[in-house]
């Protein structure tokens, strides 16, 4: 372990130049008295580093001394798909990994490529999440990762709000993984054709001990893009029936974007005597929906599934109270 941080250090003093005991401390994960001691076993090993006392101070390479020892480990290289996902790697365990394969690519780029790297990373920035949208939780989304890796058979519980509202429990072989604005799903194999799981959804997961053979022919990117399609074309049995006030209607779009309510325009029903309009809409599920058509206030009416129906009733109730009660 502390070979590893010894040699992290010496890249990021040869990345970045100099640096403070604090700067390389927050790096490392380390106390600055750590990295005191670091420095010293470094300088004991025949490393040029130096200390520059003084406000803009820190430690230095000698000028012109670069470090080949930049081998990637197995965790490493397996990380690298990941580098450009800081907060996604973390979540599936990744983390440490991810940015010491980072540290010693960096060290092993030319030093114009270096640099241009350097410029990307200060520039630009992902952030996956929605605007004003915490993160989902997904105490298992780690386990779910492991078995996905290993190949592994597992047991999961899942809270699903359509055909049936409940929690079932399904035997599946992981096929992947994909964060999709800011939400993980994981896609698995189970008795029929592959099916997709919202990992917040996921209430339990247990890994059991059969391997499982990953069909040969089953492309990820394929099966999502052919996921996402029928999920945008509202054929996916997860859909809410509202009716629309002309107002609603107008504001659809900024509730649910634009393509969503393109596709919602598709289902609507001639207006009746006060110009309200039935339409169907794709929702992802209870919780979702009910944000969603809070929005619209009195100018929407959901109709079905019954489930949706009711919890909005209850969190409308339950808003009239607080109300009251203030």
């Amino acid at each position: 372990m502390r070979a590893s941080r010894l040699l992290s250090l010496m890249l990021l003093l040869q990345n970045r130049g100099r640096m403070s005991a604090a700067q390389l401390a927050a790096e490392l994960g380390v106390t600055a008295r750590t990295v005191y001691r670091d420095v010293e076993a470094l300088a004991s090993a025949g490393v040029p580093v130096y200390a520059e006392q003084g406000p803009t101070g820190g430690y230095e390479l000698l000028d012109g001394y670069r470090t080949r020892l930049t081998g990637l480990t197995a965790d490493e290289a397996e990380s690298l798909f990941l580098t450009g996902m800081a907060g996604p790697a973390a979540e599936l365990g990744f983390g440490a990994q991810v940015a010491a394969a980072q540290l010693k690519l960096m060290a092993a780029l030319p030093v114009p490529y270096r640099d241009a790297s350097l410029r990307i990373r200060e520039r630009f920035h992902l952030d996956a999440p929605g605007w004003y949208r915490e993160p989902d939780a997904v105490p298992h989304l780690l386990g779910a990762a492991q078995a996905l890796w290993q190949d592994r058979m597992i047991e999961i519980d899942y809270r699903r709000w359509a055909p049936r509202p409940g929690v079932v429990t399904r035997r599946v072989h992981p096929l992947g993984l994909v964060l999709k604005a800011g939400v993980w799903y994981l896609v698995a194999a189970g008795s029929g054709p592959p099916r997709t799981y919202r990992v917040s959804a996921i209430t339990g997961l247990r890994p059991l001990p059969e391997a499982a053979e990953r069909p040969g022919d089953f492309d990820l990117a394929e099966f999502w893009r052919g996921h996402v399609e029928r999920y945008e074309q509202a054929d996916d049995t997860e859909v809410a029936v509202v009716s629309l006030s002309p107002a609603g209607l107008t504001a659809l779009p900024d509730v649910l974007g634009p393509k969503a309510a393109r596709l919602a325009s598709r289902t609507l029903t001639d207006p009746g005597a006060d110009g309200w309009r039935r339409a169907t809409i794709p929702l992802e599920n209870v919780s979702h929906a009910t944000a969603s058509l809070l929005r619209l206030g009195a100018e929407v009416r959901a109709l079905a599934p019954a489930e949706l129906v009711t919890h909005l009733a209850e969190t409308i109730r339950a808003m009239a109270r607080l109300y009251r009660s203030s």
